[in-house]
């Protein structure tokens, strides 16, 4: 590997858990199955492509969206030292039919696996798979495990499915049997229709939505049943931790409605799950890392998209933490997640 593609000397070891990657050539899915509004990239300049969503535009991408050594020498300049993989969550295709589903899955699985195995050192792959069949789903995931993939990011729904539905379960219970890590994204098609001004699917939406999913998974007893599953929610958990006193005093007021599956106090898996850093405030992220622990927030950064971190780890760093805790959310935490070994990147 050339000097320009090793990662610079610098005081922390650092892994951005939450960025997003696309092939730059994709098949015309909607060609190939012969209905759908699958995306297509329109090249329409050097190093610029349009995600078209069928016929409407979906939003703009640059070459750092599909080039991984572009990637890695913006990393270099921001002192990111290994990137997490995952593909953009427009492309999960849930509303298919499984089996094209499946298709583009393993399409998109194979070429993060190809991006990683191309640079071990510098990125992680995590998979996407064809969530609303419970068999096809477990049978990528297995291929996941076997083509280096270190674990799966899903949405907060799948086709309005809340993650306590019990056709997910054995997905669940097999990425905690093979020892692959979760990185829940939100996903807005719910709100788009309802709040379609003002850009508020991704301000209003997501975070509600990364709140439904963490309580759709405690209140169902998926962190129950499964305590060894190691789950990550993105944008620092959402609408979750601000509104989590109201959550706890629901369970305790009306366990009739809330305590119907599992008993427990949501307090209970605080600190059993992780948070990205990406808040966007020193106020918030001091108050995840009190609420769920330092060794339980990573650097996640929504590389490389508006509403992501324009430098990759500056909230961290610019807050009152120590060192140690710095080093913690910056490198740390992921590495525990992804059940990964420093060694391994150097």
């Amino acid at each position: 590997m050339s000097l320009e593609l090793q990662a610079p000397n610098h005081p922390f070891f650092t892994v951005d858990i939450h960025t997003h990657i696309i092939p730059e050539h994709i098949p015309n899915w909607a060609q190939k199955f012969g209905y759908g509004e699958f995306i297509w990239l329109d090249h329409h300049k050097p190093c610029c492509a349009k995600m078209m969503l069928d016929k409407a535009f979906f939003r703009e991408i640059e070459d750092n969206c599909w080039s991984p050594e572009k990637r890695i020498h913006e990393c270099n300049h921001h002192h990111v030292d290994v990137q997490v993989l995952s593909t953009i969550p427009v492309m999960f295709s849930y509303w298919a039919e499984p089996k094209h589903t499946l298709d583009i899955a393993m399409f998109l699985n194979d070429h993060i696996a190809q991006v990683v195995e191309k640079y071990p050192t510098r990125f992680v792959g995590l998979g996407t798979l064809p969530m609303q069949h419970t068999e096809l789903a477990i049978k990528e995931l297995e291929r996941c495990k076997q083509i280096g993939l270190k674990g799966i990011q899903i949405g907060s729904h799948i086709n309005h499915m809340n993650l306590n539905d019990p056709s997910l379960f054995p997905i669940f219970e097999a990425m905690e049997r093979l020892d692959m890590a979760l990185f829940v994204h939100p996903w807005w098609y719910s709100a788009k229709t309802k709040m379609p001004d003002y850009w508020l699917p991704w301000l209003v939406g997501m975070p509600a939505e990364t709140s439904l999913a963490i309580c759709s998974m405690i209140f169902g007893g998926v962190l129950e049943k499964l305590p060894n599953l190691r789950v990550a929610f993105a944008h620092g958990g959402g609408a979750f931790p601000a509104t989590f006193g109201r959550i706890e005093h629901g369970w305790k007021a009306r366990p009739d409605l809330v305590a119907v599956h599992n008993n427990q106090n949501p307090s209970k898996y605080l600190g059993q799950f992780w948070l990205d850093s990406l808040v966007h405030d020193p106020k918030m992220l001091r108050f995840i890392a009190d609420m769920v622990g330092v060794n339980r927030v990573t650097l996640g950064t929504d590389y490389p998209f508006p509403l992501g971190e324009d430098v990759p780890g500056e909230l961290i760093k610019s807050c009152d933490f120590t060192d140690i805790e710095k080093a913690t959310m910056l490198g740390d935490s992921a590495l525990e997640w992804l059940k990964m070994d420093k060694s391994l990147f150097v």
